[in-house]
């Protein structure tokens, strides 16, 4: 690994082999500084990494200081794109999604459960789901959704790392289930009073058990984005390997960002670059196929992580519905839906419709309050509310509109009608609503704007809605009214 050089730039530069440094950009007043931090050597091809098993925790202070916000790191040692054939989701609106609010309804998670399938449409784009085992309430969950017979997304658990918790995946009679095993030094010292070697045994016999019942385990390192790579990660991910090819079934590893510290960016350090976390598993012989990335929002990255660990060779994302996860939420599975068809083209058979769907249903039965600016589903997502916009639109919708959303999403394009929505926003409005097509400077179009200018200019706040435009239409209009679309 390289030291920090003449630092001509925030990543690192200089002579192989030498003590290991990373620059971290700061400023102070107007100038940019780049301070050097050592940090242990890591090596991500490591062939059969050993455990190193501390006295102390390694909490990585010179990134986290805590009292400060976390820092970015550079070590200018770069890898590049591993994008496997096929790439695909997984769903956690059932476990992390409820720990963003009140308890679904068995029934609420059935129907979106069928949602999801829908919007899969069998091809396995959406691949598993996973669901709580815990209460009487979510094993009915689970038995509603198994009873639906769906190949996709395939129904799969969650426990903690203790046996007593394993026999509920046995009782439900599940093929796979996430295990929670803590990663970082934070969680294994801090939390669970433990050493790294005891961590790790407990959390070995837990992935034979599952094993040695059929179950295939889906180790889920939380706090990932903390946890020593080399002296925890890249050991216990060897011993899971080695437990895969003993029992010639697939391990899994679940990479979790836990407080959302991901960085997408190629030469971002360890542990928080996304890049990175991945190569190094797949160094070690970790197939892409049992790879998964689990991320937060709490740094306003968790989209393009997710996308990013597609990119670097890690097979499923794994998101939840409108991005509804515990405290700033998960990556958003509709946005993943989207984001697989920029990357890999659309999918024959996938309803991308069928998200519009789900999200009325969430509003209107579940009482989700998505913001209306929200993107793909927000109220207001593809409304203009300014005039020249407007006007855009009325020559060509693709000046102002992202992609054909009334065909993909089943969602016209529109104008909200402001005091900056102009003639030009009026005569779309109406033209989309009725029948007719009109010059902007129609006397009726200069009536209603007429109106509406009045209204704002007694400060009034609010858009005007579509039930005053309908009133207003109609009055002016008279018996030359024409039918409505």
């Amino acid at each position: 690994m390289a030291d920090a050089g003449d630092l001509k730039s925030p990543a690192l530069n200089g002579r192989v082999g030498s003590t290991p440094t990373l620059a971290i950009i700061r400023r102070a007043s107007n100038a940019v500084q780049y301070t050097q931090y050592e940090i242990p050597e890591i090596n991500m091809a490591k062939k059969n990494p050993k455990l190193v098993d501390v006295d102390k925790p390694n909490l990585y202070r010179q990134i986290f200081p805590y009292t400060e916000f976390p820092r970015v790191a550079f070590d200018n040692q770069k890898v590049e794109y591993d994008i496997p054939d096929e790439v695909w989701i997984t769903d956690t609106t059932f476990r992390d999604g409820q720990q963003a609010r009140p308890p679904y309804m068995p029934e609420q998670i059935l129907r979106v459960y069928d949602l999801l399938h829908e919007i899969d449409g069998g091809t396995g784009l959406i691949r598993q789901s996973e669901f709580f085992l815990y209460s009487k309430r979510d094993r009915k969950a689970v038995e509603l959704c198994k009873e639906r017979g769906y190949k996709f997304p395939e129904i799969t658990g969650w426990i903690r790392a203790v046996p007593v918790d394993f026999k509920l995946v046995s009782e439900m009679g599940l093929g796979e289930t996430g295990i929670l095993t803590s990663a970082s030094d934070y969680h294994i010292f801090l939390k669970l009073r433990k050493t790294r070697a005891q961590a790790m045994d407990a959390y070995l016999y837990i992935a034979k058990a599952a094993l040695d019942n059929g179950v295939i385990p889906r180790c889920h390192f939380e706090d990932i984005t903390r946890a020593d790579y080399d002296g925890f990660i890249l050991p216990f991910a060897a011993e899971l390997m080695k437990l895969a090819e003993e029992y010639d079934k697939p391990v899994k590893i679940r990479l979790c960002d836990t407080l959302g510290f991901g960085l997408p960016w190629s030469g971002a350090a360890l542990p928080r670059g996304v890049p990175k976390l991945i190569h190094g598993l797949r160094q070690i012989g970790v197939p892409s196929e049992w790879l998964e990335w689990h991320g937060h929002n709490d740094l306003h990255k968790v989209q393009v992580n997710a996308a990013t660990a597609w990119l670097y060779g890690c097979c499923a994302a794994n998101g939840a519905i409108f991005g509804v996860g515990e405290r700033t939420g998960n990556p958003p599975l509709e946005a993943m839906v989207v984001e697989h068809a920029q990357l890999k083209g659309l999918t024959e058979g996938v309803n991308y419709a069928a998200i519009t769907e789900l999200a009325q249903y969430v509003r209107k039965d579940l009482g989700f309050e998505i913001a209306h600016n929200y993107p793909l589903v927000g109220k207001d997502f593809n409304v203009t509310r300014a005039g020249i916009h407007a006007d855009g639109l009325l020559k060509n919708e693709e000046i102002y509109n992202c992609f054909d959303t009334k065909k993909l999403l089943n969602r016209s394009v529109s104008v909200a009608i402001t005091d900056k929505a102009g003639a030009a926003g009026i005569k779309h409005w109406i033209e989309a609503r009725y029948q007719i097509e009109i010059p902007k400077h129609d006397w009726r179009i200069t009536k209603i704007k007429d109106r509406i200018d009045a209204e704002y200019s007694e400060n009034r706040v609010s858009a005007i809605s579509d039930e005053e435009m309908f009133i207003w239409v109609r009055e002016t209009f008279g018996g030359d009214l024409p039918p409505l679309r």
